[in-house]
This record gives C-alpha cells, structure tokens and sequence, in this order.
C-alpha cells in the first residue's frame, strides 16, 4: 500500500451541473461506499452556465482517494474534479458563528482571545457573545479550543470553501 495506508484529509471541488438531484447523486456515492464527508459547501457558481461547484473535505488512504475522485468524475453531471490537496495548491478558507456565555473575568478573557484571532463579536448580550470567525480551518479549531472553558455554548460552521493560487481556472 502507498503511504503505509496512511489517512489523508484531503479537499476535493466538483463542478457540476446546478439540476435536481445532481448534488444527491455525489452524496450518494460517498454514502453507498461508506467514505466520509468531513465537510461539504456547494453554491450556484455561474448562473448562465447552470453550474454550481461543490467542496468536499474526506478523509482516506491515498488509494481510496483516487477511488473517491474516479468515482466522482463518473457521476453523471460533473464536468470537472480537483484534488486542491495534491493537484494545485489552494487557498481553504471557512467562517464559523461561536457562541460564548460567561460574566466577570471569562467574558474579559474570550474578548481578548477573540481580539488576538481576529474574530469579531456580531451579537452581544449582558451574558454572552457570539462571534463571527474567518480563516483556515485550523484556526478556527484552536479558536474553538480555547473558547471551550471560557463558556462555548453552540458552533455554527460553514464548511471549507477552497480555491486555487494563481490566475488560472479550476
């Protein structure tokens, strides 16, 4: 086996056709195999074209990730399958609302941490907060971590949005 069997994470966009059921079909195959969807984003990306594109974050060895992209690539309505991990180098980003309850010196210290991340708080109350985060993936998970024993109530995430460097088109 390559790698040892080593799990990867790795993020896959799908452009597809923006029709009923098309979504469902990709979905599906990760279900009907038993592979993991760790995050998944999809929006109408060109209106005239009637596209959307679809972020997908799994996890496998690197055998059972060339299974996933072929697999995909065969569902009818994709048009296009890119492994942002290993194909180009690309730029993930995700937004997470975190809600934070606490008084006296935790609610001072979840404004300070909230300060160093650069998450913004966008609903306040008497007794907590709630904030609004961007960035890799990573840094929201330390955020989350650190906001855990100041009082976290609930996190809302988006899921990985991704894109590629350069001037060129997925």
């Amino acid at each position: 086996m390559n790698n040892n069997g080593k799990i990867e994470r790795h993020t896959i966009a799908v452009l597809i056709d923006n029709e009923a059921g098309a979504l469902a079909r990709v979905v599906g195959m990760f279900a009907g195999r038993g592979y993991n969807i760790e995050s998944l984003t999809v929006a109408e990306i060109d209106v005239s074209e009637h596209t959307s594109r679809i972020t997908v974050v799994t996890s496998g060895t690197p055998e059972v990730l060339e299974q996933i992209k072929a697999q995909i690539a065969r569902v009818v309505s994709v048009h296009k399958v890119v492994d942002w991990t290993i194909d180009k180098p690309g730029i993930e980003r995700e937004m997470a609302l975190i809600k934070v309850a606490g008084t006296g010196d935790k609610r001072v210290e979840a404004l300070r941490i909230a300060d160093s991340f650069r998450a913004r708080p966008v609903d306040t109350t008497h007794t907590s907060f709630v904030f609004e985060i961007t960035g890799a993936p990573s840094k929201l998970d330390s955020f989350i971590d650190l906001m855990r024993p100041l009082g976290l109530v609930e996190v809302s995430r988006t899921g990985v949005a991704a894109i590629s460097r350069g001037p060129e088109a997925m």
